[in-house]
């Protein structure tokens, strides 16, 4: 993944989760539980390589690189969407681990996009 190809894997993510983008989902009950709580509150960064839904692959079915300052805008929109007190749209179901509350998806936009700035060693 390079830097613009994760930039659009962070926008179509955060389509995703407020429902502007379709992602097959994969929910079970290790996932919503055991898995949800790992991911979101273990104190440990998130591994590399570990795979994504297809529709947020870049290399898959995801958005395609074109416009680099296009698609950064888009993320700082996004970033300021999600964080506004006042949400102008529903949480999806998170593909994994289902149904979240705003705390959890709070928390997962943070580690996501930390995750995603530490292979660039932000």
């Amino acid at each position: 993944m390079n830097s613009h190809q994760m930039i659009c894997h962070l926008n179509d993510s955060f389509k995703a989760v407020i429902g502007e983008k379709s992602v097959s989902m994969n929910v079970n009950i290790f996932y919503k539980t055991i898995g949800k709580w790992f991911a979101l509150y273990l104190p440990i960064n998130w591994p590399h390589g570990v795979p994504t839904r297809p529709e947020i692959d870049q290399e898959k079915n995801g958005s395609k690189p074109i416009d680099f300052d296009k698609d950064l805008n888009e993320l700082k929109e996004f970033i300021e969407r999600l964080t506004k007190e006042n949400k102008d749209f529903k949480w999806s179901n998170h593909p994994l681990f289902g149904e979240m509350s705003q705390e959890d998806w709070m928390r997962w936009a943070y580690l996501h996009v930390d995750h995603h700035l530490r292979q660039f060693g932000v």
